[in-house]
């Protein structure tokens, strides 16, 4: 297995543009999209037709066909996408946390506190990028390696890691 690396976005409503420049910095296999705003999220696709990138829907996207779940089998590792409002991450972390764990996920991914949040539970990783609206948005950016997956926050404007705990 070669390694892989993913850009994770949530919560843009409407910032294209520092997605697409942070698409454009770290080159990644797939970028995902948390939700809020699927329309976000098909306009990057717009401008960048040859990525490849999956997304779901957050609570303020009103009424789509796109799931607000998904689950991925990336390199045999499978990754759970949510938006979160679902499992109230803003009160609590658990169910979505159990909702992975049921889904045999190695990695649960989840926006909409606009809070970023990265911390290995167990065998589980639990990243959410935060918001990637403006210059000092957030986003994730999850390794794939052969050996183990390694996820970070970093910052939109620079693409420095924002915080060092989550490698």
């Amino acid at each position: 297995m070669t390694a892989v690396k993913i850009a994770v976005f949530s919560d843009s409503h409407g910032d294209v543009d520092h997605m697409e420049q942070a698409v454009r910095r770290e080159r990644p296999y797939l970028v995902l999209h948390l939700g809020d705003l699927v329309r976000d999220f098909q306009e990057l696709q717009s401008r960048m037709p040859m990525q490849t990138m999956q997304n779901v829907c957050g609570n303020c996207d009103g009424f789509t066909e796109v799931p607000d779940q998904r689950v991925l089998l990336v390199e045999g590792r499978r990754i759970l996408m949510t938006h979160g409002h679902r499992y109230h991450v803003k009160q609590t972390y658990g169910p979505a946390y159990y909702a992975a764990r049921e889904a045999e996920a190695d990695v649960l991914l989840f926006g909409h506190t606009h809070i970023p949040y990265c911390e290995r539970e167990g065998e589980l990783w639990m990243l959410n990028p935060g918001s990637c609206r403006g210059s000092g948005g957030t986003y994730g950016v999850i390794d794939l390696g052969a050996e183990e997956i390694r996820c970070e926050i970093r910052r939109m404007g620079d693409g420095a890691p924002k915080n060092e705990g989550c490698v």
